[in-house]
């Protein structure tokens, strides 16, 4: 029971703190699917996007029993995306399979995203991904009258 206390600890910590997870939820801005068509492979892939310009978060769910070694998923943007959350972690009763905190986007298009990455993806798990630098919003210039 720990390990589901900590889960559900964790969620509510990351539902809080990230804009993405929870601004847009009735509108379809939030949402954009880039994976959901992996019916033999069984597995999804979304983004959240808060509106504001923060950075989004990328969610990846394998509903199969057996690990997906160099699951291709597509990303907004090329750089670094820290692992915000791991469902398979050994703090919370798996086995412990993951990316060591941190996938590696490149600049090569995939889903309709501008960028994609391989990972591991866990058995029955769920992973949070957010991008480690996201340029700022563009703000319009304030114009002489």
């Amino acid at each position: 029971h720990q390990g589901l206390q900590a889960l559900v600890r964790d969620l509510n910590g990351l539902h809080r703190g990230l804009p993405a997870l929870h601004a847009r939820d009735a509108e379809p801005e939030g949402f954009l699917w880039t994976d959901a068509n992996d019916a033999a492979g069984c597995t999804f892939g979304w983004l959240r996007f808060d509106g504001a310009g923060g950075p989004p978060v990328a969610v990846l769910c394998n509903f199969q029993s057996a690990p997906r070694e160099h699951h291709l998923t597509g990303l907004p943007c090329p750089g670094a995306w820290r692992e915000l959350l791991n469902t398979d972690s050994r703090l919370y009763g798996g086995s412990g399979l993951g990316n060591l905190g941190r996938v590696t986007a490149k600049a090569e298009p995939a889903f309709g995203q501008p960028a994609s990455a391989r990972l591991l993806l866990p058995p029955l798990a769920t992973l949070m991904l957010v991008p480690e630098q996201w340029p700022a919003p563009e703000r319009d210039e304030p114009r002489d009258a």
